[in-house]
């Protein structure tokens, strides 16, 4: 697997060494900075890095060493199966924070969708700021039960049938992205599949049911209009409207 670098300075993350370190410039650590969030905590005393499409940001059992946030680009996280197939846990669009692990070590693994801007911040610095800041502290609890509520809701959301599955998808990525009800999909089919537990030629079948019965639009592949939420909104409600995405 390629090595990715950031566009300055060289930085890069590599496969963490036996002792934990990881190899490259360390992102910074210093904590004498005034914040008000999360967010801004990482943007502040983050390091920028630059991954390309298809390129990995962590592994699955690495050393849960850094928390990150997306600049630009989609990222993916994902377990692969013995079956080889994968499944996608999560998608994460620009703002989003993911690498969060209730353990020391990463459930899944994370790679670059599109060609991602990330900020990577050592996530013993954000520790220890929470640590004097209880709004950072509240702020960081929040984002781990966020996420474990979001893997509770994604099993939940595997049990669907596929139609509920598809319109939920599909309502979730328009309440994320401000064009609202045009959806420019960053990712191929074949995640949207392996995310919803269905095949690709499941998920065209659906998108296609949706398109015939006027309650979606495809004007390409990846672009989705939403032509009628109501429709999409009585399918979901059949599943319980669960919130399946990490925002």
């Amino acid at each position: 697997m390629m090595k990715p670098e950031s566009s300055s300075a060289n930085f890069r993350i590599n496969a963490p060494r036996p002792n934990g370190q990881t190899v490259g410039r360390t992102p910074p650590t210093q904590l004498g900075v005034s914040t008000y969030s999360l967010a801004s905590s990482i943007e502040e005393m983050g390091a920028a890095m630059s991954f390309p499409r298809d390129a990995e940001i962590y592994r699955e059992n690495s050393p849960a060493t850094y928390l990150y946030k997306v600049i630009s680009g989609t990222v993916r996280t994902f377990k692969a199966l013995s079956n080889g197939r994968r499944q996608i846990r999560a998608f994460y669009l620009p703002g989003d924070i993911f690498g969060v692990e209730t353990g020391p070590e990463h459930a899944f693994c994370a790679e670059a969708i599109t060609d991602a801007k990330v900020l990577v911040i050592e996530r013993k610095a954000v520790v220890a700021l929470a640590a004097r800041d209880n709004d950072i502290a509240h702020q960081l609890w929040s984002l781990t039960s966020h996420e474990l509520r979001h893997a509770r809701n994604h099993v939940l959301l595997l049990i669907q049938r596929a139609q509920e599955r598809v319109a939920g998808f599909l309502l979730e990525m328009a309440d994320r992205v401000p064009a609202g009800d045009e959806i420019e999909l960053p990712m191929p089919r074949q995640d949207i599949a392996d995310y919803l537990g269905l095949t690709i030629e499941t998920v065209s079948r659906m998108l296609t049911h949706l398109e015939k019965g006027a309650a979606i639009a495809l004007p390409t592949s990846r672009r989705v209009v939403l032509c009628n939420r109501s429709a999409l909104n009585r399918i979901n409600a059949e599943s319980g409207a669960l919130q399946i995405c990490p925002r």
